[in-house]
């Protein structure tokens, strides 16, 4: 199967997107750019596009055909992990109670440490269940960075001033 791969510049530093034809399959963090495949698969352009408005504050959501690859269990706590809404966090007790046991906890650790598709698959808004930030393959600074960014375009529900 063909990957595809393109760079782009982000305020979390350089991003590497990965692809098939039709497939978004990876998102890295890089710390250099290196060489755009030659051919760009209309997913790879969608996504560059996607996340420069979630950079600038005007995307919550992503609209994108995913295929990471991982373990059942793995791509369970990924669509788990997708419905953690912008601009908020769950931690991973909550995600593994919704995966069926509690004592998953450390599991659901390991499962979004895992994610191939960061920002997209947010794992970034999973946090320990005392609301510390805890573990993340793109490191803490960037954990904080994306969830203060989100926090920033969230509005206050029922601030009276």
């Amino acid at each position: 199967m063909i990957q595809f791969t393109r760079y782009m510049n982000s305020p979390v530093g350089w991003l590497k997107l990965q692809s098939t034809e039709a497939d978004l399959t990876a998102i890295s963090f890089d710390v250099e750019k290196a060489e755009d495949s030659t051919d760009q698969p209309t997913i790879l352009i969608d996504t560059a596009s996607q996340l420069q408005e979630y950079f600038a504050g005007k995307r919550k959501d992503f609209n994108l055909q995913l295929a990471p690859k991982g373990t059942e269990f793995q791509q369970k706590i990924w669509k788990l992990v997708q419905k953690v809404d912008f601009g908020t966090t769950a931690s991973y007790l909550d995600i593994a109670i919704q995966s069926g046991s509690e004592k998953n906890t450390r599991a659901v650790g390991l499962a979004n440490g895992k994610n191939p598709i960061p920002i997209i698959i947010p794992c970034h808004r999973i946090v320990g269940s005392s609301g510390k930030l805890t573990g993340y393959a793109g490191g803490l600074e960037r954990k904080r960075w994306l969830l203060n960014h989100e926090l920033s375009h969230t509005p206050t529900i029922g601030r009276l001033f």
